[in-house]
This record gives C-alpha cells, sequence and structure tokens, in this order.
C-alpha cells in the first residue's frame, strides 16, 4: 500500500513538472522580444519626450522666387477652348501683337533645424534655391527674414541665418555611421505645411544611390516622409540628427531618403566660414571593379576601384599613379567603390598630404598625393596615328586612336585600338565585342596600336582563350573573353 502512494505522489509530481513546462514555453512565445541591451528597447513605448526636447529647433520653411512665364494671355485659360490650333494663335498675334512674357511669385514650403544659438539654420538647396524672400517660422510661433549664407547643389545642402537678441534652441548632430538597419529614426517637419510633424520609422537601408548627384549616399527610412519635409531633421532615439531628410519615392509608400549627417559636416563648416564648399581632387577618371577585372588582375577579395585615366598637370600625375591601377584604400580608409573614393576625396582639404594605397602589377604599393582643387573641366585629348587593319579571324577590324576618334566616343583614351567594324556572325560579335571598345590589353600585353594588336593576336594559337582588357564609352573598363 506504501509502494502505490509513493508511485502515485511521483507521477502527480511529473504531471506538476509537465505542466509548469508548458506554462514557460507559453510564456516565453507570448512575451514581447526585447533587445539584448539593457538600455535598448526593440519597440519604443512612445516618441513624446523625443519629440518635446527637440521640436523647438525645428523650423518652417516658406519661400518665395520670380519665375518668368505666361505669353499669349490666351494660355492662362484652362482648358483653352480653341485647342492647340496655331491658326488661332496667328489670329490671336495679328490682333493684339506677341504678349511679353509676365513675372510670377511662386511659393514653396520646407522644413529645416537649427544647429547654433547664433541662428544657423540647416536645410534643403533645393528649399531656398533662387529665392527671393525666405521666412521661418519656430514652434513658439515666431516669425523671422532669413539670409542665404551658403548652399551646395551637388549634395543639396543649403545654410540660411535668423537674427534675434535671444539665443536659439539648438539641437545636437549626431553619427550616422554608427546607424544600423532595423534601427529607430523620427523625422520632424512640416508635409504639405502642416508644421511640427512627427513621424517614426527605422532605417531601411544605407549607402542608397537614386541618381540625384555624384555625392549620393542616403539613409533610407520608412518614417513617413512628404514634400514639406525637405530639409527637416531625421533623428535618432538619443534625440541627435542623423540625416537630413531630401527625397522621397513618389510612386512609393514607406521610402523616405535623407543625407546622413556625416556627410553634412565638413559642408555645413565650409558653408558657414566660406559661403561656399570647394572639394580635393585627385585628377583621375575611376570605376568600379567588375568580377572580371578583379579575376584578370587577380584581386581575390574584389574590393578596389580602378583607375581609367590620369588627367595630365594633377596631382595623381604628380604622385605617379597610373591608369590600371587599382586604388584600395584612402588614408587608411578602404576604398571599395568609386563612390566611396569620390566622397573620401571631396571632403579633403587641398593642400592636404593624403596617402594613397594601391595594387600595381599584383603588388601593394603606397603613394603620398597633395591634394588640389577639383576643377570644372578636366577633359583632355592626346594625339594618335589613322593606320587601319582589315577585318581578322575574330570577325573585327581595328583602327588606331586619332583625337577625332577619341572626341567622337567621348574618352580621353589614347593607347589602345578602337574596333570600327564587329562581323554578326564572328567570334568577336559572340563574346560581346562592339564597335566603339577601345582593346587596352590582350592576355596582359599592352596594345598601344595595331601593329601591336596584330602581334599579340598571331602569338595565340588555334582553340587557345583569349582575355581582352577593354574600354566601353558609358562602361568604362571590361574585360572579353573568347577563344581564338
Amino acid at each position: 500500500m506504501k509502494q502505490k502512494i509513493n508511485q502515485l505522489i511521483s507521477q502527480q509530481k511529473l504531471a506538476g513538472i509537465l505542466l509548469v513546462s508548458e506554462l514557460m514555453v507559453v510564456l516565453l512565445f507570448s512575451m514581447p522580444v526585447m533587445a539584448k541591451s539593457d538600455d535598448v528597447v526593440m519597440v519604443p513605448q512612445n516618441f513624446s519626450s523625443l519629440a518635446e526636447v527637440v521640436s523647438p529647433s525645428v523650423v518652417n520653411i516658406r519661400t518665395e522666387k520670380t519665375v518668368q512665364g505666361g505669353g499669349r494671355v490666351f494660355k492662362h485659360f484652362s482648358p483653352n477652348p480653341f485647342g492647340n490650333d496655331e491658326r488661332f494663335n496667328d489670329f490671336f498675334e495679328k490682333f493684339f501683337g506677341e504678349q511679353p512674357q509676365r513675372e510670377f511669385k511662386e511659393r514653396s514650403l520646407g522644413s529645416g533645424f537649427i544647429i547654433d544659438r547664433e541662428g544657423h539654420i540647416v536645410t534643403n538647396n533645393h528649399v531656398i534655391e533662387n529665392a527671393t524672400k525666405i521666412k521661418v517660422k519656430l514652434k513658439n510661433g515666431k516669425e523671422f527674414d532669413a539670409d542665404i549664407i551658403g548652399s551646395d547643389p551637388s549634395t543639396d545642402i543649403a545654410l540660411i541665418k535668423i537674427k534675434s537678441g535671444d539665443d536659439f534652441p539648438v539641437i545636437p548632430l549626431g553619427d550616422s555611421n554608427s546607424l544600423q538597419v532595423g534601427q529607430w529614426v523620427v523625422a520632424i517637419g512640416s508635409p504639405f505645411g502642416l508644421e511640427q510633424t512627427v513621424t517614426a520609422g527605422i532605417i531601411s537601408a544605407k549607402g542608397r544611390v537614386i541618381g540625384s548627384g555624384p555625392y549620393d549616399n542616403f539613409l533610407q527610412t520608412d518614417a513617413s516622409i512628404n514634400p514639406g519635409n525637405s530639409g527637416g531633421p531625421l533623428i535618432d532615439m538619443q534625440g541627435k540628427v542623423v540625416g537630413i531628410n531630401t527625397a522621397i519615392v513618389a510612386s512609393g509608400q514607406g521610402i523616405g531618403f535623407a543625407i546622413p549627417i556625416n556627410l553634412a559636416h565638413g559642408i555645413i563648416d565650409q558653408l558657414k566660414t566660406k559661403g561656399s564648399v570647394t572639394r580635393g581632387w585627385l585628377g583621375v577618371v575611376i570605376q568600379d571593379l567588375s568580377e572580371e577585372m578583379a579575376d584578370y588582375y587577380g584581386i581575390p577579395d574584389k574590393k578596389g576601384i580602378m583607375v581609367m585615366e590620369v588627367m595630365p598637370g594633377n596631382p595623381a600625375e604628380a604622385a605617379g599613379i597610373q591608369p590600371k591601377d587599382i586604388i584600395v584604400e584612402i588614408n587608411g580608409q578602404p576604398v571599395v567603390t568609386s563612390r566611396d573614393l569620390t566622397n573620401l576625396v571631396a571632403g579633403l582639404n587641398v593642400g592636404e598630404k593624403t596617402k594613397v594605397v594601391l595594387i600595381r602589377n599584383g603588388k601593394k604599393q603606397s603613394v603620398q598625393v597633395e591634394i588640389a582643387k577639383r576643377p570644372d573641366d578636366t577633359t583632355q585629348l592626346a594625339s594618335g596615328s589613322p593606320e587601319k587593319s582589315s577585318e581578322d579571324e575574330l570577325g573585327i577590324r581595328v583602327s588606331n586612336l586619332t583625337p577625332e576618334l577619341a572626341k567622337r566616343l567621348n574618352t580621353t583614351q589614347m593607347d589602345g585600338v578602337v574596333i570600327e567594324q564587329v562581323n554578326p556572325d564572328g567570334k568577336g560579335a559572340e563574346a560581346g565585342l562592339t564597335p566603339g571598345d577601345i582593346i587596352k590589353e590582350i592576355n596582359h600585353i599592352p596594345i598601344k596600336n595595331t601593329k601591336d594588336y596584330a602581334s599579340a593576336i598571331s602569338k595565340i594559337k588555334k582553340s587557345e582563350a583569349i582575355q581582352m582588357f577593354i574600354w566601353r564609352s558609358n562602361a568604362g573598363f571590361l574585360v572579353i573573353k573568347l577563344t581564338k
């Protein structure tokens, strides 16, 4: 009897343990997911405190500019009852004469944020561009006339200033480099003129290129951004500005773009002190490394950018940088894409000594370059001889480059031979060669003219592999593989 009682007790204990385990599993799956760090919550309870602290530094910007428009009086009536019939236009002009162009006041809205107690405000260039009048309104309702201190169309950043006898509320600038995808951010601005609108979301992506200019490197966010948000701040959970809200995808929802504040730091400083932006310049034409080029030159990690051309009389030439060098590092900063190099060099000071690490002929080396000011026009051409070849066994015909050919191809390349004709049934066409391609190397042998080309092709046996290192307009350097 005692033994049976002990067995019953054991069974009840086991059942109790199983019940507790099941409850723990249910609780685990029903509990909200918490971050690993104690000071970071996956879903903030609210954004009220954050908005209350930073919103006094966010401003509404209204601009006015004068534009030419109009022409004939009837153009201002919509719809035109006479349609677009030119006979009516002639009739109208016969009796009333050509009407002068009228001036119109165009108004626009935007946002901005105050960065110092003196009243400097950061916004977008497109918000204040060509404005004849700029009005700034603070959260407390006070309005000020603003002056343009400077602007940079290349990055769409502008700096304006308002004046008052009192200090202005300031919002601190953060570190956009430390942002991670999925991190919470808040946008504050005046979408459609609705002042002090607060929206929240996350960083959806970093390093977005949207085709707005040479320094594209946008943060993408799903925090709601609309017309009127332009120039307003994107804020992290510590209340610091990590981006400048700039662009949206008109046909998309939850897709907005902000300029990283780290990109803006140097530009804002230059605008404040000089009113304009001076960028560094190496004097090279560059392109990203393709997988084929990385393989061709033995770059195992496929990181770096290739120098296509070195502009005569510029810092890169003085430092000994050569075409086909692969730049992998600038002042200790890795260079993976052409935009990396463009942005890094642009941020350097004129006259600054800069260490450039590159790979040449498979060996890593470093050179020191003295940075110059970026010029407006760097297009230069060399000379060549007009010798031609007949169509060869690859089904292509090549000729030497001339200044006229180079101009037509929009290139400063002069070493190499240009493909003038491609037989559509030949091996060259099958491999992807096209007229206008400039052949620079064949199996790592430099090709400077048609004689070099003929010599290199003649040394390759039937059925052997050929790697052509070429330059193509609008594509840069490519490697084309085919078999003789």
